[in-house]
Protein backbone atom coordinates (compact mmCIF):
# COMPACT_ATOMS: atom_id res chain seq x y z
CA UNK A 1 0.00 0.00 0.00
CA UNK A 2 1.41 3.33 -1.10
CA UNK A 3 0.52 6.71 1.52
CA UNK A 4 0.76 10.02 1.16
CA UNK A 5 1.00 12.12 4.22
CA UNK A 6 -0.51 9.14 5.93
CA UNK A 7 -4.10 10.13 5.19
CA UNK A 8 -4.18 9.29 1.33
CA UNK A 9 -3.88 5.81 0.60
CA UNK A 10 -4.22 3.85 -2.48
CA UNK A 11 -3.67 -0.41 -3.27
CA UNK A 12 -3.66 -2.24 -6.11
CA UNK A 13 -5.75 -5.78 -4.68
CA UNK A 14 -4.33 -8.77 -6.55
CA UNK A 15 -7.34 -11.66 -6.86
CA UNK A 16 -7.96 -15.25 -6.37
CA UNK A 17 -6.79 -17.59 -8.88
CA UNK A 18 -9.98 -18.63 -10.43
CA UNK A 19 -10.52 -15.21 -11.06
CA UNK A 20 -7.19 -14.07 -13.05
CA UNK A 21 -9.28 -14.18 -16.56
CA UNK A 22 -11.83 -12.08 -15.07
CA UNK A 23 -10.65 -9.15 -13.67
CA UNK A 24 -6.42 -8.18 -13.72
CA UNK A 25 -6.64 -6.77 -10.05
CA UNK A 26 -9.05 -4.43 -7.86
CA UNK A 27 -7.51 -1.14 -7.11
CA UNK A 28 -8.78 1.07 -4.21
CA UNK A 29 -8.18 5.02 -2.58
CA UNK A 30 -9.61 6.78 0.10
CA UNK A 31 -9.12 10.37 0.71
CA UNK A 32 -8.65 11.52 4.11
CA UNK A 33 -6.52 14.61 3.25
CA UNK A 34 -9.07 16.95 4.06
CA UNK A 35 -8.27 18.54 0.39
CA UNK A 36 -9.84 17.16 -2.89
CA UNK A 37 -7.21 15.31 -4.85
CA UNK A 38 -6.92 14.58 -8.46
CA UNK A 39 -5.19 12.01 -10.73
CA UNK A 40 -5.29 10.66 -13.82
CA UNK A 41 -5.97 6.96 -15.00
CA UNK A 42 -3.95 6.76 -18.42
CA UNK A 43 -5.80 4.27 -21.35
CA UNK A 44 -5.68 0.36 -20.62
CA UNK A 45 -7.77 -0.23 -23.29
CA UNK A 46 -10.15 -2.38 -19.77
CA UNK A 47 -13.78 -1.81 -19.04
CA UNK A 48 -13.59 -1.25 -15.50
CA UNK A 49 -16.59 -0.97 -12.91
CA UNK A 50 -16.24 1.42 -10.18
CA UNK A 51 -17.82 1.94 -6.76
CA UNK A 52 -17.96 5.15 -4.74
CA UNK A 53 -18.32 5.95 -1.18
CA UNK A 54 -18.83 9.33 0.70
CA UNK A 55 -18.52 12.48 -1.34
CA UNK A 56 -19.35 12.19 -5.25
CA UNK A 57 -16.26 11.37 -7.06
CA UNK A 58 -15.92 13.07 -10.53
CA UNK A 59 -14.52 11.72 -14.00
CA UNK A 60 -13.75 14.29 -16.67
CA UNK A 61 -12.28 12.90 -20.32
CA UNK A 62 -12.80 14.49 -23.66
CA UNK A 63 -14.59 17.27 -22.65
CA UNK A 64 -17.20 14.55 -20.69
CA UNK A 65 -17.81 15.26 -16.80
CA UNK A 66 -19.58 12.32 -14.84
CA UNK A 67 -20.27 12.38 -10.66
CA UNK A 68 -20.38 8.67 -9.50
CA UNK A 69 -22.00 8.35 -6.26
CA UNK A 70 -22.90 4.69 -6.33
CA UNK A 71 -20.97 2.36 -8.95
CA UNK A 72 -20.54 3.17 -13.14
CA UNK A 73 -19.17 1.03 -15.83
CA UNK A 74 -16.57 2.65 -17.86
CA UNK A 75 -14.61 1.65 -20.95
CA UNK A 76 -13.02 0.60 -23.11
CA UNK A 77 -10.65 2.93 -21.33
CA UNK A 78 -8.78 4.74 -24.53
CA UNK A 79 -8.35 8.43 -23.78
CA UNK A 80 -6.99 9.58 -20.02
CA UNK A 81 -9.62 10.11 -17.89
CA UNK A 82 -8.96 12.91 -14.85
CA UNK A 83 -10.43 11.87 -11.88
CA UNK A 84 -11.15 13.64 -8.13
CA UNK A 85 -11.74 12.14 -4.93
CA UNK A 86 -13.26 15.08 -2.53
CA UNK A 87 -11.85 14.98 0.86
CA UNK A 88 -13.96 11.70 2.51
CA UNK A 89 -13.85 9.72 -1.01
CA UNK A 90 -13.74 6.11 -1.12
CA UNK A 91 -13.17 4.71 -4.31
CA UNK A 92 -13.24 0.84 -4.96
CA UNK A 93 -12.27 0.03 -9.03
CA UNK A 94 -12.40 -3.86 -10.49
CA UNK A 95 -10.47 -4.13 -13.91
CA UNK A 96 -12.40 -6.44 -16.91
CA UNK A 97 -10.01 -8.82 -18.14
CA UNK A 98 -10.22 -9.27 -22.10
CA UNK A 99 -13.37 -10.42 -23.21
CA UNK A 100 -14.35 -10.60 -18.82
CA UNK A 101 -17.58 -7.32 -19.67
CA UNK A 102 -18.88 -9.51 -22.33
CA UNK A 103 -19.01 -12.61 -19.88
CA UNK A 104 -20.43 -11.03 -17.28
CA UNK A 105 -23.41 -8.45 -18.94
CA UNK A 106 -23.60 -10.60 -21.85
CA UNK A 107 -23.79 -7.03 -24.48
CA UNK A 108 -20.91 -7.07 -26.79
CA UNK A 109 -18.50 -3.70 -26.12
CA UNK A 110 -19.44 -1.19 -28.50
CA UNK A 111 -16.59 1.04 -29.99
CA UNK A 112 -17.76 4.00 -28.30
CA UNK A 113 -17.10 4.26 -24.77
CA UNK A 114 -19.77 3.37 -22.17
CA UNK A 115 -20.70 5.39 -19.33
CA UNK A 116 -23.65 3.77 -17.45
CA UNK A 117 -24.91 2.47 -14.18
CA UNK A 118 -24.34 -1.25 -14.44
CA UNK A 119 -28.29 -1.86 -13.06
CA UNK A 120 -29.12 -0.56 -16.61
CA UNK A 121 -26.72 -2.77 -18.61
CA UNK A 122 -28.80 -5.70 -16.88
CA UNK A 123 -32.10 -4.23 -16.71
CA UNK A 124 -32.00 -5.13 -12.95
CA UNK A 125 -31.16 -3.53 -9.43
CA UNK A 126 -28.78 -6.07 -8.17
CA UNK A 127 -26.16 -3.36 -8.35
CA UNK A 128 -27.75 -0.93 -5.93
CA UNK A 129 -28.16 -3.45 -2.98
CA UNK A 130 -24.82 -5.01 -3.72
CA UNK A 131 -23.82 -1.11 -3.54
CA UNK A 132 -25.54 -1.17 -0.03
CA UNK A 133 -23.85 -4.48 1.18
CA UNK A 134 -20.76 -3.06 0.30
CA UNK A 135 -20.78 0.41 1.77
CA UNK A 136 -20.29 -0.66 5.22
CA UNK A 137 -17.60 -2.95 4.62
CA UNK A 138 -13.72 -2.72 4.83
CA UNK A 139 -11.65 -3.21 1.58
CA UNK A 140 -11.21 -6.84 1.65
CA UNK A 141 -15.01 -7.48 2.59
CA UNK A 142 -15.50 -5.57 -0.50
CA UNK A 143 -13.28 -7.53 -2.95
CA UNK A 144 -14.82 -10.93 -1.77
CA UNK A 145 -18.41 -9.50 -1.92
CA UNK A 146 -18.15 -8.72 -5.32
CA UNK A 147 -16.25 -11.74 -6.49
CA UNK A 148 -18.68 -14.09 -4.49
CA UNK A 149 -21.47 -11.61 -6.72
CA UNK A 150 -20.75 -12.32 -9.95
CA UNK A 151 -20.23 -15.54 -10.07
CA UNK A 152 -23.70 -16.66 -11.04
CA UNK A 153 -23.11 -14.18 -14.09
CA UNK A 154 -20.46 -15.25 -15.38
CA UNK A 155 -20.76 -17.55 -19.24
CA UNK A 156 -18.35 -19.21 -20.68
CA UNK A 157 -16.08 -17.83 -22.81
CA UNK A 158 -17.22 -17.95 -26.64
CA UNK A 159 -14.91 -20.70 -28.69
CA UNK A 160 -14.16 -17.26 -31.51
CA UNK A 161 -12.54 -15.65 -27.99
CA UNK A 162 -10.74 -18.66 -26.98
CA UNK A 163 -9.17 -18.92 -30.23
CA UNK A 164 -7.52 -15.48 -29.78
CA UNK A 165 -6.71 -15.12 -26.30
CA UNK A 166 -4.62 -18.68 -26.63
CA UNK A 167 -2.64 -17.22 -29.21
CA UNK A 168 -1.27 -15.06 -26.34
CA UNK A 169 0.99 -13.17 -28.33
CA UNK A 170 2.51 -9.23 -28.04
CA UNK A 171 0.32 -7.33 -30.09
CA UNK A 172 3.24 -4.73 -30.53
CA UNK A 173 5.22 -7.34 -32.66
CA UNK A 174 2.54 -10.07 -34.31
CA UNK A 175 -0.77 -9.70 -35.11
CA UNK A 176 -2.94 -12.54 -34.03
CA UNK A 177 -5.69 -11.92 -36.80
CA UNK A 178 -4.06 -13.92 -39.77
CA UNK A 179 -2.66 -16.99 -37.43
CA UNK A 180 -6.29 -16.91 -35.55
CA UNK A 181 -7.77 -17.73 -39.27
CA UNK A 182 -5.31 -20.25 -40.37
CA UNK A 183 -5.97 -21.91 -37.17
CA UNK A 184 -9.58 -21.88 -36.99
CA UNK A 185 -10.18 -21.61 -41.01
CA UNK A 186 -12.53 -18.80 -40.79
CA UNK A 187 -11.85 -15.28 -42.84
CA UNK A 188 -9.83 -13.09 -41.66
CA UNK A 189 -12.36 -10.22 -41.51
CA UNK A 190 -14.67 -12.68 -39.47
CA UNK A 191 -11.84 -13.01 -36.76
CA UNK A 192 -11.32 -9.27 -36.60
CA UNK A 193 -15.31 -8.56 -35.89
CA UNK A 194 -15.26 -11.46 -33.22
CA UNK A 195 -12.20 -9.35 -31.80
CA UNK A 196 -13.66 -5.81 -32.12
CA UNK A 197 -17.12 -7.33 -30.56
CA UNK A 198 -15.74 -9.08 -27.77
CA UNK A 199 -12.55 -7.14 -26.61
CA UNK A 200 -13.87 -3.56 -27.53
CA UNK A 201 -10.98 -2.74 -30.19
CA UNK A 202 -9.58 -3.83 -33.16
CA UNK A 203 -6.12 -6.21 -33.11
CA UNK A 204 -4.63 -3.01 -34.72
CA UNK A 205 -5.91 -0.44 -32.00
CA UNK A 206 -4.49 -2.92 -29.56
CA UNK A 207 -0.79 -3.31 -31.33
CA UNK A 208 -0.61 0.45 -31.17
CA UNK A 209 -1.49 0.85 -27.43
CA UNK A 210 0.68 -2.12 -26.51
CA UNK A 211 3.73 -0.62 -27.94
CA UNK A 212 3.24 2.44 -26.24
CA UNK A 213 2.64 0.85 -22.80
CA UNK A 214 5.81 -0.91 -23.23
CA UNK A 215 7.51 2.63 -23.34
CA UNK A 216 5.33 3.71 -20.17
CA UNK A 217 6.90 0.32 -18.47
CA UNK A 218 10.43 1.46 -19.24
CA UNK A 219 9.85 5.24 -17.93
CA UNK A 220 8.67 4.12 -14.95
CA UNK A 221 11.72 1.59 -13.99
CA UNK A 222 13.95 4.02 -15.52
CA UNK A 223 16.21 6.87 -13.07
CA UNK A 224 18.62 9.05 -14.33
CA UNK A 225 18.57 10.68 -17.76
CA UNK A 226 16.36 8.94 -20.07
CA UNK A 227 17.77 8.07 -24.02
CA UNK A 228 14.74 8.52 -26.01
CA UNK A 229 16.20 6.99 -29.03
CA UNK A 230 16.74 3.60 -27.27
CA UNK A 231 13.06 3.87 -25.53
CA UNK A 232 11.81 4.41 -29.28
CA UNK A 233 13.69 1.73 -30.89
CA UNK A 234 12.74 -0.76 -27.53
CA UNK A 235 9.15 -0.11 -28.18
CA UNK A 236 9.27 -0.50 -32.14
CA UNK A 237 8.87 2.89 -32.86
CA UNK A 238 10.57 4.17 -36.19
CA UNK A 239 11.90 7.25 -34.66
CA UNK A 240 10.93 9.68 -31.82
CA UNK A 241 8.01 11.28 -33.14
CA UNK A 242 5.85 8.38 -33.54
CA UNK A 243 6.90 7.85 -29.81
CA UNK A 244 5.85 11.86 -29.18
CA UNK A 245 2.70 11.45 -31.12
CA UNK A 246 0.92 8.78 -29.57
CA UNK A 247 2.26 9.83 -25.69
CA UNK A 248 0.43 12.90 -26.99
CA UNK A 249 -2.54 10.53 -28.30
CA UNK A 250 -2.98 8.63 -25.09
CA UNK A 251 -2.12 11.33 -22.78
CA UNK A 252 -2.71 14.54 -23.96
CA UNK A 253 1.11 15.02 -22.74
CA UNK A 254 4.69 14.79 -24.96
CA UNK A 255 6.82 11.92 -22.84
CA UNK A 256 9.04 14.80 -21.03
CA UNK A 257 5.92 16.47 -19.56
CA UNK A 258 4.93 12.42 -19.12
CA UNK A 259 7.61 12.00 -16.43
CA UNK A 260 6.72 15.30 -14.99
CA UNK A 261 3.98 14.48 -13.49
CA UNK A 262 3.89 10.59 -13.39
CA UNK A 263 3.23 10.88 -9.37
CA UNK A 264 -0.06 11.85 -10.29
CA UNK A 265 -0.87 9.65 -13.11
CA UNK A 266 -2.28 5.90 -12.89
CA UNK A 267 -2.31 2.88 -14.68
CA UNK A 268 -5.38 0.24 -14.12
CA UNK A 269 -4.21 -2.31 -16.50
CA UNK A 270 -2.29 -5.09 -15.41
Amino acid sequence: MKQQNNIYTEQRIAVPAEFTDIFTHFYMAQNHTGLDITKTLIPSFQTIMVFGFGPAIRFKSCGNSLEINECVVLGPIKQPIEYTLPAGADLLVANFKDDAFYRFFGLAVLSSQIAAHPDQLLDEHCFSALWLRLKNEPVPGRVKLILDFCKPYLRPRPLSVSSITEENTDYAIVNPIKAVAQKTGQSERIVQLNHKKYFGFTAKEKGRYEKFAKAIQLLQAHSGKVDWLQIAETCGYYDQSQLIRDFNHYLNLSPRRYIQFQKDICKAGG
